[in-house]
């Protein structure tokens, strides 16, 4: 939707967009992005975690961002404490997911009629045990329903899901980052019809 995006064949599946420690500031300025570090991950990251934003760059732009400003603090754990490792754990989770077959064994799928929050909510508490944050863009103007933008899942410092609950905060910081063109993704309301598009027009 951004008009300097050249997005080219979006994918039409759930994709990853990061692994965030509850931190979100820069942690270590003068560890960059190595490209090489994750090369035996190049081909699932190219499917599960594409720059949808800048698809004509060499492709590698999304990632140093997410490595850079969130990756870095999440290395003070062990299990994520280099690029590789950063990497491949965030794929391993979004496979461990599986959040694509989840929504369509829950009869939740891109559909020009409209869902319950209420529903999808349930029907992912059921499947995960826990409730995850699901943010929406806001209705536009004159319409009445919110789209669903993003499901965002929450873990322990050992990887294990966990509820989501809003950290003290965190909301504010969490909602700078997540700028869709013009449009804000926020947690979408409950009361809101919400659309879940097949392509986002």
């Amino acid at each position: 939707q951004m008009i300097a995006n050249d997005c080219q064949d979006p994918p039409e599946y759930w994709t990853i967009h990061g692994l965030w420690p509850d931190k979100t500031e820069e942690c270590n300025r003068t560890w960059h992005f190595n490209v090489t570090e994750i090369k035996d991950l190049m081909s699932d990251m190219r499917h599960y975690w594409p720059d949808v934003l800048h698809s004509s760059l060499n492709r590698t732009q999304f990632w140093k961002h997410e490595w850079e400003k969130h990756g870095t603090c999440a290395a003070t754990l062990q299990v994520l404490n280099s690029q590789k490792k950063y990497f491949g754990k965030a794929l391993e989770l979004y496979q461990h997911i599986d959040l694509n077959s989840c929504l369509l064994k829950a009869g939740i799928k891109p559909s020009s009629s409209y869902y319950q929050m209420t529903a999808i909510k349930e029907a992912l508490t059921t499947f995960y045990g826990v409730m995850p944050k699901i943010q929406c863009l806001p209705p536009e103007e004159g319409e009445k329903a919110q789209t669903i933008g993003q499901i965002e899942f929450c873990f322990t410092k050992e990887l294990q899901l966990r509820n989501c609950t809003a950290l003290k905060g965190e909301s504010d910081l969490m909602q700078a980052d997540l700028k869709l063109g013009t449009e804000e993704l926020s947690v979408c309301s409950d009361t809101l019809p919400t659309y879940y598009p097949s392509q986002v027009q």
